[in-house]
């Protein structure tokens, strides 16, 4: 007696690009890569171009080779405006970070009321930079803010007068108001590991610190590699918060290069070293990224948390 071969199995081919779902996909793609091509690498371009020029933003424009590079680099104000920077990037960083991660794994546990915390804490996000800026230049005001209302001595202090405390007030105010966002991508994070890691953990008699150490902070490496890029490219682009809050004083202590930039543009009519200051502050940004990105590790990219 004969037996009957098994009906043959068809293994359905890849679609490829030239036909099939791929193809849209690349289609779908277009009008996001031609909106980034008309508003990021034009304008980009334009900028570059214009840093090797000589305009005061009405009249016509020189070319003039190196010399708005050599009068941008040699001006005195671009260290510090520098050193500023990276002072506010560094410090805000430091205290972003870790706040964020602990308030991040605090809000991935399945409570009810946390889901109404996570919402309460996202608030400052939705605000205006330059509304947050107006409203803590009242509250700190040393002669009508909280310190002269509530008579609390230690906040009468002139807080936007000294450059010691102002540099921290501006740090305290960015850390407010962006916790929240990188809170929340922590909190996805969280919520991605297997929770079996954790029980298997728990019989072998480790603790909520051990499980946090051994667990949590390994798992979401790519995620904090993600939001401190987020905050250091971030950082160089501070400027409404800035120019609203102190307006770069007192004297030029939180005078940081995007407001550097601006002040050369729009109020003293040097457009051709504006730019330079501009192109500075993206290449800054890609050097910075790509730094961070190699402190992921070379070649994970393919790896994936909670795996």
């Amino acid at each position: 007696m004969t037996t009957l071969a098994p009906p043959a199995v068809r293994v359905q081919e890849p679609t490829t690009a030239k036909g099939g779902r791929s193809g849209s996909v690349v289609w779908m793609a277009i009008p996001a890569l031609l909106m980034f091509v008309a508003f990021g690498i034009i304008p980009l371009l334009g900028v570059i171009a214009l840093s090797f020029t000589t305009w005061d933003g009405i009249g016509d424009i020189h070319p003039s080779g190196l010399d708005s590079w050599t009068a941008a680099l040699k001006d005195p104000g671009l260290p510090h405006a520098i050193w500023v920077t990276f002072e506010i990037m560094f410090i805000s960083w430091l205290v972003q970070t870790p706040i964020s991660i602990m308030i991040g794994v605090f809000l991935a546990a399945t409570k009810k009321y946390r889901g109404f915390l996570a919402v309460l804490y996202f608030i400052p996000l939705l605000l205006s930079s330059a509304a947050i800026s107006i409203t803590y230049k009242a509250l700190l005001d040393p002669n009508f803010g909280l310190g002269a209302g509530f008579g609390v001595d230690w906040l009468k202090q002139d807080w936007l007068g000294d450059s010691k405390l102002a540099i921290g007030v501006l740090i305290f105010v960015v850390s407010w108001q962006y916790i929240p966002f990188h809170s929340l991508i922590y909190q996805g994070a969280v919520r991605q590991i297997p929770t079996s890691m954790y029980e298997a953990s728990m019989i072998d008699g480790a603790g909520r610190v051990r499980q946090f150490f051994s667990i949590t902070l390994p798992q979401i490496k790519y995620t904090i590699i993600t939001s401190s890029t987020l905050m250091v490219v971030g950082s160089l682009t501070f400027f409404d918060l800035i120019y609203v809050l102190t307006g770069g004083g007192p004297g030029d202590s939180t005078r940081a290069l995007a407001l550097e930039m601006y002040q050369k543009g729009f109020m003293a009519n040097l457009m051709g070293p504006a730019s330079c200051i501009a192109v500075i502050l993206v290449l800054s940004g890609v050097v910075l990224a790509q730094l961070l990105r190699r402190l992921g590790g070379r070649g994970d990219e393919s790896m994936q948390e909670g795996v």
